[in-house]
């Protein structure tokens, strides 16, 4: 896939893009390629780490602003948190 195929967008521009209708699934779109029987011959099933509930202060306006981007706000929360700490391993 090239660059031109690319697009970025941000949730609310995709929000509003189905708002107006222009995600949609085209049922005459050509199949992907077969996997083959192969595929999940040695495929492991892997669970996600469990999380640790834990007591968080944070700034109301940081809290309600990842609750208005909707449902799994936690879930978003932590991943801002990963990459934070990704990042600060990877310059350290």
């Amino acid at each position: 896939m090239s660059d031109k195929t690319m697009k970025t967008a941000t949730l609310e521009e995709i929000r509003e893009m189905d708002r107006r209708g222009e995600l949609y699934h085209n049922p005459d779109a050509p199949e992907g390629p077969s996997l083959g029987a192969d595929f999940w011959k040695d495929a492991e099933l892997v669970y996600p780490e469990a999380k640790t509930p834990i007591s968080l202060r944070v700034d109301k306006d940081v809290l309600d602003w990842f609750k208005a981007e909707g449902p799994g706000y936690q879930t978003r929360m932590n991943a801002v948190l990963r990459s934070f700490m990704e990042a600060t391993r990877r310059n350290a």
